[in-house]
């Protein structure tokens, strides 16, 4: 009965006719194996081609008690919620709203430091001894080059602070998407939550996405399961977070990819700016996001930082991807941008990102993405 609900979302959602397909047969065949290889609870996987979604599938478990995972069940967004912010920022750049390079402290009445350090925001005091904030933009925030660690919380004090001049190297930042939700919030005067509802969610019908918890996800929501086998309770968050606050589905997340590869809502030539790799990655891995640049030999060729994506070159050309994760839960976008195709997977059971190359290529073909860079664990150096 859930395989066949899950048929009648995927037609749903994409308009497609009652059959099966060799593909999704595929799809079935190397998920079931995969989870029965690595222990994965949960899993839902849909495949977008020539931006419309064909399939949208789910399997296994959402908690403990054994009921199933489905199409509509909620699940944590983790960091796609990032791609999703980058794509209403640039809704914002086309409005004149936003100018990407020019600095955020030119969006606040007054100067960044003189906030304090705010529990809903950051601990922007500390940077008062650091001129270097003055010069952080957009651009920088949303390529994940503004200096910062991924969040204060990281460092040994606990305390904000810029590691190299903002712009010149990546290195991961919640904290700067943080710092971009401050400058939209106080210096445009937007509650992102209700821009991302209107400019996102309603878009694209996302019925039950949210980027904070509503109660009636309660009846259908995924608990999470760790790298262990542990059970992780699903985290009812109560704060709007442009890093990763996001709750979302997989038949939610196939209409904003398809949306998106699309170029929905942007005016021409924006999707191109969000996706085209802007800043050349430099280290071996994206974690830990402060590590030393690699030597030129050991970057990953053709990787680069775009707009809340990864840009890359493969064998289907130029393509993105945006991963999610926390320690019980495993995402992934990929998208290649010719065919405007796309896989989304969202799994409750961090184990899944062992299977995540073989289930894209399954889905989609070989598309090229730095898998080792993305998750040196696994796969280790190429």
């Amino acid at each position: 009965m859930r395989i066949l609900w899950t048929m009648i979302a995927a037609m749903l959602v994409a308009g497609a006719a009652p059959a099966a397909s060799a593909q999704e047969d595929a799809i079935d065949a190397a998920v079931k194996a995969a989870m029965t290889r690595t222990g994965v609870k949960g899993l839902a996987l849909a495949v977008i081609e020539d931006g419309k979604p064909v399939s949208v599938r789910s399997y296994g478990v959402r908690n403990p008690a054994d009921a199933p995972l489905e199409t509509d069940t909620v699940m944590y967004g983790a960091s796609l919620t990032k791609t999703l912010f980058a794509y209403t920022v640039m809704q914002l750049v086309d409005e004149g709203r936003i100018d990407l390079d020019k600095p955020i402290a030119a969006m606040l009445p007054k100067p960044l430091p003189d906030y304090g350090n705010l529990d809903a925001y950051g601990n922007w005091g500390d940077l008062a001894a650091d001129p270097r904030w003055r010069t952080i933009t957009p651009r920088m925030v949303l390529t994940h080059s503004t200096g910062f660690a991924n969040f204060a919380f990281d460092e040994p004090d606990g305390k904000l602070r810029i590691h190299f001049d903002p712009g010149s190297r990546y290195a991961y930042s919640g904290e700067g998407i943080i710092l971009l939700q401050f400058g939209i919030e106080k210096g445009l005067g937007l509650d992102l939550g209700a821009e991302m509802q209107r400019r996102v969610f309603d878009r694209f019908g996302m019925k039950t996405t949210s980027m904070k918890w509503r109660a009636d996800f309660a009846r259908n929501m995924a608990d999470g399961w760790t790298l262990e086998g542990a059970v992780e309770p699903h985290d009812e968050r109560s704060r709007v977070r442009a890093a990763g606050s996001m709750d979302t589905t997989i038949a939610d997340m196939a209409r904003f990819a398809a949306g998106l590869i699309r170029g929905d809502g942007l005016r021409t030539g924006s999707l191109r700016e969000l996706i085209r790799g802007q800043l050349p990655i430099t280290t071996a891995s994206q974690f830990p996001s402060l590590q030393p640049e690699a030597p030129v030999a050991a970057r990953p060729k053709g990787v680069a930082a775009g707009l809340g994506v990864i840009a890359f070159a493969g064998p289907q050309g130029a393509g993105f991807f945006k991963g999610g994760h926390n320690d019980s839960t495993a995402n992934t976008l990929v998208c290649v941008a010719q065919r405007r195709r796309c896989v989304v997977i969202l799994s409750n059971d961090v184990r899944a990102e062992a299977a995540f190359p073989e289930l894209v290529r399954v889905a989609i073909g070989e598309t090229g993405v730095p898998w080792h860079w993305e998750y040196p664990r696994l796969f280790g150096k190429r």
